[in-house]
Parts: C-alpha cells; sequence; structure tokens
C-alpha cells in the first residue's frame, strides 16, 4: 500500500513539473521578439534569361481570401486536431511511435501543420537534432505570438506545392484561377501534394496525386467537413490544368534538385527565411537547350528500361546550361547526374593522352597493338583486350589509338609514363578523388560522377583552365538584396597548344580516314556531323559514354542500368546518335570559325598516314593532324617511333 502511494506521489509530482515547465516555456516564448513571417515565401528560380520558371509571385493572400475546400481539405489531411493542440499533437506522437517501433521504421510522422510552418521558415530540412531543436522552440514561438488562422495561413502561404510555394501562386499555377475559386476536386488536388511534392503533383505523377485525392476526401468526409455524395462528385470530376511550355519537361526537377543541393551549400545564405523573407535564385537553365536534351532523348533512347544521364555546359564559365539525372522524375527521382558514380571507361583517355603529349609523345607515336600481357612482380598479370577484339597486330599512330580507342596502347602509354601521371592530369583538371595505382585505370575502370568529368573535360574544351561546374549564378532576398553571386576562379591548369593537339586529335573519332583495320568509335554518326567537335566515347560492360565539345558547348551523356546489368552496342549507337543531335541542333546557324579553336603559333598542320603517322603525300587516305613546330615527321625524316619494350614492374 505504502509503495502505490509513492508511485501516485511520485507520479503526480512528475505530471505536475511537466505542466509547470510546458507552461514556462510558452510563458518564456511570449518575452521574446515576434517572428516575422508573413513574406517567407519560399524559392523562386530563374532561367539564365532571367524568367520565372519555378515559384510564383510573391503574392501574400489572407486567410479569409482562400477557399474553405483548400482549408479543409489541409487539416483534414495533415493536422485534424489543429485547433486542439499548442503546436505539438502528444497523442499522435505516441502513436506515431508505437507504429515505427512495431514496423521497425520511421517511416510514420506526427508533424503539425505549425511545425512544418517552423520548417518552412528554413532554407534545408537536415534532421539533426540541433535543427530539431531549432524548430520545436520556433514552434512554440509560433503558438504563443499567432492565434491558430494566422498560423494557418502563414503555412498555406509558405508550404510547396510541387515547387511552387504559396497557396495563391500554386491556384494559379496548376488551374489559373484564384485559391478563393477553388472548386472541392481542385482543392483536395493540390491539399495532397506538400506530403510529397514530387510523388504528389498532378503534373508529375497524376494516378498518385489521384490516390491522395481520394484519401484526402475520405478523410473529410470522417471529420464531418462534406459528405460521401460530395467526396464522390469531387473525386470524379474532370479537373483542367493550366499547362504552361515547361510542363512537358520530365527532366526539369532534375535541374532544379541540382540547384537546392547547391545553394544548400552556400555558407552566405541565411539559414533561416525569417532573414529573408524568401529567395530568389538566378540559375544558369538555358530552356531552350533543356528543351533540346530531353527531345533527343525521347528520339534516340528507345529502350524503355535504360537509365540516363546528361549534362549540357557553357565550358569558358562553368555554367550548367541543361541537365537530366533520368529519364522520368516521375518515376525515379534519384540524380545520376549529380550523385551516381559510374566506371567511365575509355572517356578517361583524352587525360591520359595530354599526359602523354605533354611528356614528349606527339600524335606520330607509335606502340604496338597485339593481344598482350603484362606481368607485374609477385607473378602478377593483367592482360587487356580491345572492345572489338581488333588489334593491328603491328605498330599504330597515337592518332590511330585515339580513333579506334585502342586499349593496349592505352596501358602501355599508362605504364610508360608512371602510372601516378594520369591521377595527377586528373586532380589538375578538377577530379578531386584518390586514384588507385592500378593499369587499369587507363582503361576507366574507377567510379567517377558525371559533373565531375563534365569539369574535366572543361579544361579541355577551354584549353586548359579547371573551371568548376554549377548552376547558380546569383541569389537574392525579395528585396533584391544580394546575398550571393558566383566569383569565377578559372585556373590555367593545362599548356593551350598541347590542348589544341589534342582537340585535333579527338576528331579523329569520326574520320573516315582511318577506316582500315579497325573503324573509328563515332564513325557511324559521321553523316550527321556539320561541325567540327572533339569526342570521345566510352563503353564497360555496364556503362555507355560520351562527351564532346567545341568552344561553346560541352555535351556529356550516360546510359546504363542501376542494378549494373550489361548494356549492348545498340544502347551505345543510341546514345552517341542522341549526343550529335543535341549537338548539331545547338548549333544551328553557328559556323566552325566561331565555334572551332585558333590555331597556335607554335603548332603547325602535317598531313600523316593514319596508322603509322609518317608523313605521307597520299591525299586520299592522309589526315592532316597538329604538332607542336619541331615535334612534326616530314617526308624527309620518319616520325620517331616510341616502342615501348617488355613490361615488368616492380611493385
Amino acid at each position: 500500500m505504502k509503495k502505490c502511494k509513492r508511485l501516485f506521489i511520485f507520479l503526480l509530482f512528475f505530471f505536475l513539473s511537466l505542466i509547470i515547465t510546458f507552461f514556462g516555456i510558452y510563458l518564456y516564448a511570449k518575452t521574446t521578439t515576434k517572428l516575422s513571417i508573413k513574406g517567407a515565401n519560399g524559392f523562386y528560380l530563374y532561367d539564365s534569361n532571367n524568367e520565372l520558371y519555378n515559384g510564383g509571385s510573391k503574392e501574400w493572400v489572407n486567410l479569409k481570401n482562400i477557399s474553405e475546400n483548400l482549408i479543409e481539405a489541409t487539416i483534414s489531411a495533415e493536422d485534424k486536431n489543429f485547433y486542439k493542440h499548442k503546436g505539438f499533437d502528444i497523442l499522435r506522437i505516441m502513436k506515431a511511435m508505437m507504429i515505427n517501433v512495431k514496423n521497425k521504421s520511421t517511416s510514420q510522422g506526427a508533424s503539425t501543420i505549425t511545425q512544418q510552418l517552423s520548417k518552412n521558415l528554413f532554407l534545408n530540412f537536415d534532421k539533426t537534432w540541433a535543427r530539431k531543436m531549432k524548430e520545436a522552440w520556433i514552434t512554440v514561438r509560433l503558438e504563443s505570438h499567432y492565434g491558430k488562422n494566422e498560423i494557418l495561413e502563414g503555412y498555406l502561404n509558405t508550404i510547396n506545392y510541387g515547387g511552387i510555394f504559396g497557396i495563391e501562386n500554386a491556384s494559379n499555377y496548376y488551374f489559373g484561377k484564384n485559391s478563393s475559386s477553388l472548386s472541392l476536386a481542385e482543392a483536395s488536388i493540390l491539399a495532397g501534394i506538400p506530403k510529397n511534392p514530387s510523388k504528389y503533383s498532378p503534373l508529375i505523377n497524376f494516378s498518385e496525386a489521384k490516390k491522395r485525392q481520394k484519401m484526402i476526401l475520405d478523410s473529410m468526409v470522417k471529420n464531418n467537413y462534406i459528405n460521401t455524395f460530395d467526396a464522390d462528385k469531387a473525386y470524379n470530376e474532370e479537373l483542367v490544368f493550366k499547362r504552361s511550355e515547361n510542363d512537358n519537361l520530365k527532366m526539369l526537377m532534375y535541374y532544379q534538385d541540382a540547384v537546392m543541393d547547391e545553394l544548400s551549400n552556400i555558407s552566405s545564405i541565411p539559414s533561416s527565411f525569417i532573414q529573408t523573407g524568401g529567395l530568389k535564385i538566378y540559375t544558369n537553365l538555358d530552356i531552350g537547350l533543356q528543351k533540346t536534351l530531353e527531345n533527343c532523348s525521347d528520339k534516340n533512347i528507345s529502350n524503355p528500361n535504360i537509365e540516363l544521364a546528361g549534362i549540357i555546359m557553357d565550358p569558358e564559365s562553368g555554367r550548367v546550361l541543361a541537365l537530366t539525372g533520368g529519364r522520368d522524375y516521375s518515376k525515379s527521382e534519384f540524380n545520376r547526374a549529380t550523385k551516381a558514380r559510374r566506371q567511365v571507361g575509355s572517356t578517361i583517355k583524352p587525360f591520359l593522352y595530354y599526359a602523354a603529349l605533354e611528356n614528349g609523345f606527339t600524335p606520330s607515336t607509335t606502340f604496338t597493338s597485339e593481344k598482350t600481357t603484362f606481368s607485374f612482380s609477385g607473378e602478377k598479370t593483367y592482360t587487356p583486350k580491345n572492345y572489338n577484339d581488333k588489334y593491328a597486330e603491328g605498330p599504330i599512330s597515337l592518332a590511330a589509338a585515339i580513333s579506334y580507342s585502342d586499349n593496349i596502347y592505352a596501358v602501355k602509354t599508362h605504364l610508360f609514363l608512371g602510372e601516378e601521371v594520369l591521377p595527377d592530369i586528373l586532380k589538375r583538371t578538377g577530379i578531386n578523388k584518390n586514384f588507385s595505382n592500378l593499369p587499369s585505370l587507363a582503361l576507366g575502370a574507377e567510379e567517377i560522377d558525371l559533373l565531375d568529368m563534365m569539369g574535366a573535360y572543361g579544361a579541355l574544351a577551354n584549353e586548359g583552365y579547371k573551371i568548376k561546374p554549377y548552376f547558380i549564378s546569383k541569389v537574392t532576398d525579395m528585396d533584391g538584396h544580394i546575398l550571393y553571386e558566383y566569383g569565377a576562379n578559372n585556373l590555367s591548369v593545362l599548356n593551350k597548344s598541347t590542348v589544341y593537339v589534342l582537340n585535333e586529335l579527338l576528331t579523329t573519332t569520326y574520320a573516315k580516314e582511318f577506316t582500315d583495320y579497325n573503324v573509328p568509335t563515332c564513325l557511324s554518326i559521321l553523316p550527321k556531323i556539320t561541325h567540327k567537335y572533339a569526342i570521345k566515347s566510352g563503353t564497360t560492360n555496364t556503362d555507355n559514354l560520351i562527351f564532346g565539345y567545341n568552344k561553346s558547348l560541352v555535351v556529356g551523356l550516360w546510359t546504363g542500368y542501376d542494378d549494373n546489368k550489361s548494356v549492348n552496342s545498340e544502347d551505345s549507337l543510341n546514345l552517341k546518335n542522341m549526343w550529335v543531335d543535341i549537338m548539331e541542333e545547338a548549333m544551328t546557324g553557328k559556323n566552325d570559325q566561331d565555334t572551332w579553336y585558333k590555331t597556335p603559333n607554335n603548332v603547325v598542320p602535317v598531313a600523316i598516314d593514319p596508322i603509322s603517322g609518317k608523313a605521307s603525300v597520299n591525299s586520299g587516305k592522309a589526315k592532316i593532324l597538329y604538332y607542336i613546330k619541331g615535334t612534326e615527321p616530314t617526308l624527309n625524316k620518319e616520325s620517331l617511333d616510341t616502342i615501348i619494350p617488355t613490361v615488368k614492374i616492380e611493385n
């Protein structure tokens, strides 16, 4: 009996302490400065022409001017006890915790509308304990200083409706009308979006949006806002969306996600909208090129199951002009352009051959192309093969090795230079990772993400300057005060003349003069090519890649499978056709005089025999290539052949 009495006293004291603490916190919050939430109106994204392409106007709408249908649908969907709690729904939290413990997951949430508003006042959604404590404190302050209707008004004006922030903006974006005029059908479809904007946006995934709408209508019936007849009528009502040209861009959200990732890493941006009242984000997006990227994908990538990543970039500045991280954002939000690391195959070879040219090689330098087993200490061996198992069975020039993407030549070059040379070039051009000192690095057996590869190719495309691909040019607050502006810091890391020689060599990948015992790797797209490009493709068992450029643009593409299923030659051909279609459309109206490189004064052209690399007068077979003055072959002087000895390396 005494134990029960002690327990009762303890519990009574405990709960009294909780109540006192609870009210003490709210009383203290009352003494703090009132948070300004009106105007904290989200993100506004502008393209390279300063045209708003996602977001809305800066209009804040009063709660009395919002449709009751939308208000009731939102409360039913997000927080049915909104008018009964003080910011935290304790019973709902306990229920969610029990479900999560039972299911061994964290799938159940219990955020109230006030808590969600407090989240909306922050720039990003970190899930750290420190962040959660800040959100909880702001929730208390909001409940202490504002009435429920004011909090609901703030929430509806800041919540994300599929990249559109605020209900007035969303209502106009989706239906071309003010939020006061929303029907029950329209309101219930919009109220479903904030739960998961990319999943429940009716423009991205209509079937999932309808499922969410049905759930919301059922909850409105349960909460006595409407009857079953009204719910069924609203569900079956045909929705007429106000579609803009951009609505059909099923890959555009990948670009927006990349923008938001970059935004979250800019230290000069205040951590909360309380300080900014919203953000205007000026991006490098070229809507025309984004459409070109998507149209060329639809035209060429016929395999419905294969995935895609693609980037179009200005090589002079590093501005990312268009991007996709997959075939369809509504089916997969994973951004393969910025987050996936894949083996890059032979697209690594231009950096190897730049190193070779820097270390005394010329386009005429030869190694023997034949099946080769390389022997190392500890009885280790390495036996690379050419992609099509074709070999010259004799010496071939560096130019031919690039044209055919000869693997034997690449490995010999890598070992001849020393295995530390290629990693050094990659780091100089911006790929900062620890590469393994392995012979297979010359064949791209390392995993690198597409964005890093684009930065490295940018150094080749802009004649030797290291650049960083970027998405955001400027960020301001809603009053136009600049919070961040990109500052270029391009650094010369490669020799301009050597880069020019390499760029000319990369035109051999589609040069018909190299048709011999083998064919150039990109010869199939020659009929479509009307401009001069440097191109390098690459293939592994699971990946197809192609990078190509001129002075105006760099375009990099990848296709493959998320589960590493094998790719085939048709997949590779389709990717090459997509690449050339993008470039040719982008170069319409331009000429090579404007888009190709001016020959440096210390570089000279020579007509050579493609295979031997020797100077040639055979006009039907010769190919003009470029040499640093003094290294060129002449008709009276054979080119200096560099033949690697039998390689045996001590580890």
